[in-house]
């Protein structure tokens, strides 16, 4: 009895709430996106829209030509949240939830008798059926069964939408020869790359390197723990860490200058670092980048003593910004982020600044906006953006609705 993990996903998780919620919808192509505007994207196509080739990132103007009669809806992230906490007490009534992955996704612990191939399946069959009676039938997942979580994750991948695929450890790793290594979760575009440089383009090449050439190839204990993964061992993975506390937002048509993209983004560093010193966060480094109407990119950043003043990151961002390509190009989208996060345990504090009196002000600040919404109290130079950067939900994030407002 090996099976360990089953883990759901829920299939165009932010298109299929739409439809749950307004019922002329279903059966449709349909796009979520930031606004309504042909040059902006899709952040989630429907499970109709998907058959016509549109995805996550395509552009509102392409996936009209790709797909006429596609329907978009501005997205609603507050309404995603909601169903997404309905969503995991109801899988967790079937079985505990160990882990929510991301906003569409969470791994449940098989333990015991659940281990037993059959008792499995029913399992997932039973959540399955819980969640089309009680959120909604719009609301269709694949679910993967596996001896370890990365296997699980790539079982539900394989049959969408709608799917119940389950691996056994007796099976591996020859069940995945024929998966291209892209399809396996932490594989990314430049991962993919530097596979290909060692003639690997399948599980099956993967599969055929020992566990010192992986360690090599991945540069250190990434290529173990890999070797390891796909063999469907069992994983002991540290608790995920806070790696970086980040923000975007996209222009809208009429307001896509330097100034009002100065504004939002100004507006972003300040809503970020409410959320760091809820998190009891200090950041060491401030990044910021632009992208650009042409699919151009620019980004930069700076390190900082580590810190969660509001004030200090500012006057950083105005550093930053003035590093810009002054050119013609259009703004499209601007982001930044916190990264080099310090727990509050560890956090040595400045020999320069008291930082109390600072602490103080700022948790006022934030309780203030808090109990009154995202415009009680800001910082000026934030004025012209104070309608934007609202609240967004990166699939690996669920906001919080007090600081993601």
């Amino acid at each position: 009895m090996t099976l360990r993990s089953l883990l759901v996903d829920f299939n165009s998780y932010f298109a299929s709430v739409e439809q749950q919620v307004e019922p002329r919808l279903r059966g449709k192509p349909l796009g979520v996106v930031p606004m309504m505007a042909d040059t902006t994207v899709c952040i989630a196509a429907s499970i109709e829209a998907k058959q016509f080739g549109v995805k996550t990132g395509t552009k509102v103007g392409d996936a009209k030509k790709m797909c006429p009669g596609i329907e978009f809806v501005v997205a609603r992230h507050e309404l995603y949240i909601d169903f997404h906490h309905r969503a995991v007490s109801i899988v967790d009534s079937f079985v505990p939830v160990r882990a929510v992955l991301s906003i569409d996704e969470m791994d449940c612990e098989l333990t015991g008798r659940w281990r037993e191939p059959e008792r499995a399946l029913k399992i997932a069959r039973e959540v399955k059926a819980g969640l089309a009676a009680q959120i909604g039938e719009c609301l269709r997942t694949s679910v993967g069964i596996g001896p370890n979580t990365f296997i699980a994750k790539t079982a539900s991948d394989m049959v969408k939408p709608d799917g119940l695929v389950m691996i056994q450890k007796a099976e591996l790793p020859q069940r995945l020869f024929d998966l291209p290594v892209r399809a396996l979760s932490g594989v990314g575009r430049q991962m993919e790359k530097r596979l290909a440089q060692y003639q690997i383009a399948t599980v099956r090449d993967l599969a055929a390197k020992s566990r010192d050439e992986l360690r090599a190839i991945w540069g250190g204990v990434g290529g173990e723990i890999m070797y390891e993964r796909i063999r469907g061992e069992e994983q002991h993975e540290r608790e995920s860490e806070t790696g970086s506390i980040s923000h975007s937002s996209v222009i809208g048509p009429d307001h896509r200058n330097p100034d009002h993209a100065f504004a939002v983004l100004n507006r972003l560093t300040q809503k970020a670092a409410m959320r760091l010193r809820k998190a009891n966060y200090y950041a060491g480094k401030l990044s910021i980048g632009i992208k650009y109407l042409d699919g151009s990119h620019w980004a930069t950043e700076m390190r900082l003593v580590d810190t969660q003043d509001t004030v200090a990151f500012l006057h950083a961002l105005d550093k930053l910004w003035s590093k810009r390509p002054k050119d013609r190009r259009t703004i499209l989208k601007v982001e930044m982020a916190y990264s080099d996060l310090v727990a509050e345990a560890q956090h040595t504090g400045s020999l320069f600044a008291s930082e109390e009196k600072s602490k103080n002000l700022y948790n006022a600040l934030d309780k203030l906006n808090a109990r009154f919404g995202k415009q009680a109290v800001y910082f000026a130079s934030a004025h012209n953006a104070r309608d934007r950067g609202g609240m967004h939900i990166a699939f690996n994030h669920i906001p919080d609705p007090e600081t993601d407002k």
